[in-house]
């Protein structure tokens, strides 16, 4: 299962993401050990033990011979247009649906939800969709395919000016500051962690179905 990818992961310590940069990123490599990738999309994942979800057949007994049917997400791809004033994000992903009784022909809905977190934390916004699986007689697996998709205004995920060039600024051996990484000042990090938004996707479960996830 993917997990939820932080905000922080946006600031990597490694030159080889430099070459991973798309246009309209800003790329920090100013030769005093700071490089990181630094993009107005949003990161892309699922939640922890959000990605499955399991249902049985009489409430309260959640053992193997009461289950009814599992499924879980899988193949989470996104893509992201920042061309524009909103940027949007798309998330597709494949859920596989097994059922324990394979009697008949039967569909089965689950709902899924899509929030954007800024800064990790606030809830910008959550819309839930649903995910049907048809099931042929006999059969006990399936699968089906979904899309979610969101925005986000650009002037939101974009660093202020002077920000961007207290990070950028080029810095001479002899400088006062130029052992100095910018990132580690409180007022620069939190102002890149306001920038930071992350699409999170995953089944939209019960209390019940969440705990019994992060028990088993």
């Amino acid at each position: 299962m993917m997990h939820r990818k932080s905000a922080i992961t946006a600031l990597v310590g490694a030159a080889a993401l430099a070459g991973c940069a798309s246009e309209g990123d800003l790329v920090i490599n100013q030769g005093v050990g700071i490089t990181a990738v630094l993009s107005s999309c949003p990161t892309v994942g699922i939640p922890d033990y959000t990605g499955d979800v399991t249902t049985f057949r009489a409430a309260g007994e959640q053992t193997q011979r009461n289950l009814d049917v599992s499924a879980a997400m899988t193949n989470l791809r996104s893509s992201c247009d920042d061309t524009g004033e909103k940027i949007y994000s798309e998330a597709t992903f494949d859920v596989l649906v097994r059922r324990t009784d394979t009697r008949g022909a039967r569909t089965v809905t689950l709902p899924y939800f899509v929030t954007v977190l800024q800064g990790s934390s606030a809830v910008v916004t959550k819309r839930v969709g649903q995910v049907t699986v048809a099931f042929a007689d006999g059969q006990d697996r399936a699968r089906a395919s979904a899309r979610a998709g969101s925005f986000v205004d650009r002037s939101a995920a974009t660093l202020p000016d002077d920000i961007r060039e207290r990070i950028t600024r080029k810095r001479r051996a002899g400088d006062a500051d130029a052992a100095l990484d910018p990132l580690s000042a409180p007022e620069v990090r939190a102002a890149i962690q306001r920038t930071r938004f992350e699409m999170l996707v995953g089944f939209q479960l019960t209390e019940s179905q969440l705990a019994y996830n992060a028990t088993r």
